[in-house]
């Protein structure tokens, strides 16, 4: 069974449909890049996988006892989250809370916390103000916080928004490496189709009028590609 299926999903936005009989599959393992124009539904459509908005119609389902609560999220980050007044430390831990029993921590809570801070190299921001960091740094953070809250899936929304070229290449090459290295399957939404191309195993274009997904190879060769490389934005 496929981690995620989805099945003639329709998914609307203040009242209009934005995602029209999308079906495709996430098999684990996988890095699926999200790309399309603007108000394309690509948010949405992670923010339903999450469970965080209802399908209009069709089916968001789950395999491999995958729970909804052990999916690992990268939202885009907004002011008031980079402004969070927490250190490193607690905001990695957090990823950790649905998990918890009670309201403590256990020790096995705090080395899978640290594990992660070693495997993102930002051991020695420990003590440090979350909204002290570089925005490559706190997306470090939020990255290792994603990896407490799984094992299998991580669901990443524009990862990159107002990094610097460095910053992002980094980003991109840790991102490829948690996939490759520790076998965890990556949704990413996506400005940056040549990186997209470069990384992902596959590729999820939407469209108003029409949908692609297959994988990397089969989109370059696809009429939806040749349309949209010519320059136009996604959302």
């Amino acid at each position: 069974m496929s981690l995620i299926s989805c099945r003639n999903v329709c998914l609307s936005y203040e009242n209009n449909i934005v995602v029209d009989n999308l079906s495709f599959n996430v098999e684990a393992g996988d890095y699926l890049c999200i790309v399309g124009e603007n108000g394309s539904g690509k948010s949405t459509l992670v923010k339903a996988a999450l469970g965080l908005k209802e399908t209009t119609s069709g089916h968001l389902h789950f395999g491999e006892g995958l729970k909804k609560g052990e999916i690992g999220y990268l939202p885009q980050q907004t002011t008031a989250q980079k402004d969070f007044p927490a250190s490193v430390f607690e905001v990695v831990i957090s990823g950790c809370s649905a998990d918890k029993k009670g309201i403590f921590y256990s020790k096995s809570h705090k080395k899978l916390a640290y594990e992660n801070m070693k495997k993102l190299d930002i051991i020695s921001l420990e003590k440090k103000c979350f909204r002290e960091l570089s925005g490559g740094q706190q997306q470090r953070v939020l990255l290792a916080r994603a990896l407490c809250a799984t094992k299998k899936l991580i669901l990443l929304d524009e990862p990159v928004t107002g990094l610097d070229p460095v910053v992002t290449n980094e980003l991109y090459s840790i991102i490829s490496a948690i996939n490759k290295e520790l076998g965890i399957t990556i949704v990413m939404v996506s400005h940056d189709l040549h990186s997209a191309i470069d990384n992902a195993s596959h590729i999820l274009h939407l469209n108003k009028n029409a949908h692609f997904f297959g994988t990397v190879e089969k989109y370059l060769l696809s009429d939806i590609y040749k349309s949209f490389s010519g320059g136009a934005a996604n959302d």
